[in-house]
């Protein structure tokens, strides 16, 4: 386990929390994650980011349930995990494994090499998502700035 352990916080960025997204499609959703970690570090390439995530996707849906989706993927040339968290402004197909539509979803694009310490990560996020309560706080942000407070708040 390295000094600098993975948290909530410490990959999630308040410039990478968005609040009620319009999206049309889980494409689209896909390609908006892109665009924002592409906004957010301009040497990442976008293009193979959304390739990268929808590779990923196409194993198998990363919707887990409930209305919730944690695409990921890894990526080259990336030295530290990158999280962003997305509600959005009307439910979409996912092809979630419950076959309910996706509102809320916390995107991970981790190195390369990833390690299990990423895996834990991804485990610690569908824990959290696995509380109705925590999930119903995320929906009810009207801003970005609370939805970021309310992610990376201590668990109650």
């Amino acid at each position: 386990m390295s000094d600098t352990s993975l948290t909530i916080e410490n990959i999630l960025a308040p410039e990478l929390t968005q609040c009620r997204v319009p999206a049309s499609s889980k494409k689209r959703v896909l390609e908006f994650i892109a665009e924002q970690i592409h906004q957010h570090n301009g040497t990442l390439s976008e293009t193979q980011i959304f390739n990268n995530l929808i590779g990923r996707e196409r194993l198998g849906s990363t919707g887990i349930g409930q209305g919730i989706a944690i695409p990921h993927c890894r990526l080259e040339g990336l030295d530290h995990v990158v999280g962003v968290l997305l509600t959005l402004e009307e439910s979409i197909e996912f092809d979630a494994i419950d076959n309910q539509p996706v509102d809320l979803v916390f995107a991970l694009v981790v190195p390369k090499e990833a390690t299990s310490e990423h895996l834990e990560l991804l485990s610690q996020l569908a824990e959290k998502f696995n509380e109705r309560a925590f999930c119903d706080r995320l929906r009810q942000c009207e801003d970005a700035a609370t939805l970021y407070k309310r992610m990376t708040a201590a668990t109650e």
